[in-house]
C-alpha cells in the first residue's frame, strides 16, 4: 500500500498568500495520520483531493493556534461525512481543556466514531505511534510511526540449500525447512519509519523521534540570522534541522513551518544552511506537495 506525505499547510504562527496553516497528511498502508490540523485545513483537503474518510488519526503536538485550530471543522466534517471507521485523536494530556473546547466548539451533529487518546510524561504510545515531549514553550510532543523489522530473503542462499517455490513461505513462517534455518537464508531489513517534529528547541528528544528515520519532516521556522529569537520562542533554524537529520541519519528530509517573514526567494537560503550539516534528501515543503516515502532499504 502507498506509503507518502501529503502536504496540507506549511505556514508557522501567520499564514501567507501562498502558505497555510499547518495540516500534514501521512497515509500509511491505509492509514491516514493528520498531524497538526491549522486553522484552514478542511479547505486544502479539498484542494489536495483528501477526503474525512481518509483521515484515521488526528495527532496534534501541542495547543498553539497553528497547530491545532482546524480541528472544530475536521471533527465536524467527520461527523457530516459519516465517517465510519474509528478515528484516533492523540494530544498532550495537559491541553485537555483546549481539547474539549475545540472539540466542542459549535453545535453540530455530533460523532462517536472519535477515540481519544491524551498522551503524558516523557515518552508515550499509542499502538504503532510513539510521542516523546519535546521542548517549546508549552508542552508538546513528536511523533514517530515505526514498521517492526523483519527479512530479506536472499535468492542465491535459497538456491545454495535447494529451497524453492511453496518452502519459501514456510521457512518464513515457521523459521526453518528441512534442517535449513531462516536466518542461513536471509538478512535482517529495518521497518520503515516516518518521525513528525515540530514547535522545539535542540533538545535530546529529537535526535531520538529522528534516529535511523526513512522520513522526517521537521519545522525549520527560521534562518540562522533569527537564532536568537528562534531559541526564545523554542523553534528551530534551518541548520538545526539539518543537524538532528544528519546526526540521526536521516533518509529524506522534509523541511517545513516557515515563519511568514520568508518567502518563496528565500528557499535557497534554507537549502543553503541545511546542506552545511546534511547531505541527504532534501525537500522544501510547499503546500497540496505529495512526498513519497523512501523505499526500504
Amino acid at each position: 500500500m502507498s506509503r507518502e506525505l501529503v502536504v496540507l499547510g506549511t505556514a508557522s504562527a501567520v499564514p501567507t498568500r501562498h502558505r497555510n496553516h499547518n495540516g500534514y497528511l501521512l497515509r500509511w498502508d491505509g492509514q491516514g495520520y493528520l498531524f497538526d490540523p491549522g486553522e484552514g485545513t478542511q479547505r486544502q483537503m479539498l484542494h489536495a483531493g483528501v477526503s474525512a474518510n481518509d483521515v484515521h488519526w488526528i495527532c496534534v503536538t501541542h495547543f498553539h493556534g497553528d497547530h491545532c485550530l482546524g480541528v472544530p471543522g475536521l471533527v465536524q466534517r467527520i461527523a457530516r461525512d459519516r465517517v465510519r471507521h474509528p478515528v484516533r485523536a492523540v494530544y498532550p494530556a495537559s491541553g485537555e481543556t483546549y481539547w474539549r473546547r475545540l472539540r466542542h466548539a459549535a453545535p453540530f451533529a455530533d460523532t462517536d466514531v472519535i477515540e481519544e487518546h491524551p498522551v503524558t510524561g516523557p515518552l508515550a504510545a499509542v499502538d504503532s505511534l510513539t510521542a516523546r515531549r519535546l521542548s517549546h514553550p508549552v508542552e508538546s510532543y513528536g511523533y514517530r510511526i515505526q514498521e517492526p523489522a523483519g527479512t530479506r530473503m536472499l535468492p542465491e542462499r535459497l538456491t545454495a540449500h535447494g529451497i524453492r517455490g511453496p518452502e519459501v513461505g514456510e521457512l518464513q513462517r515457521t523459521g526453518s525447512v528441512r534442517g535449513v534455518t531462516l536466518a542461513q537464508c536471509s538478512v535482517p531489513r529495518p521497518g520503515q519509519s516516518a518521525a513528525f517534529i515540530m514547535d522545539t528547541r535542540l533538545c535530546d528528544t529529537a535526535f531520538e523521534l529522528a534516529s535511523g528515520v526513512d522520513l522526517l519532516i521537521i519545522e525549520a521556522t527560521f534562518l540562522s540570522s533569527e537564532g536568537p529569537l528562534a531559541k526564545e520562542y523554542g523553534h528551530l533554524t534551518a541548520f538545526e534541522a539539518g543537524l538532528v537529520a544528519a546526526d540521526a541519519g536521516a533518509r529524506h528530509l522534509v523541511l517545513t513551518h516557515f515563519s511568514e517573514r520568508y518567502g518563496f526567494a528565500h528557499e535557497p537560503a534554507f537549502l543553503e544552511e541545511v546542506r552545511r550539516t546534511y547531505d541527504g534528501d532534501v525537500t522544501l515543503a510547499r503546500d497540496l506537495m505529495t512526498v513519497p516515502v523512501p523505499r526500504r532499504r
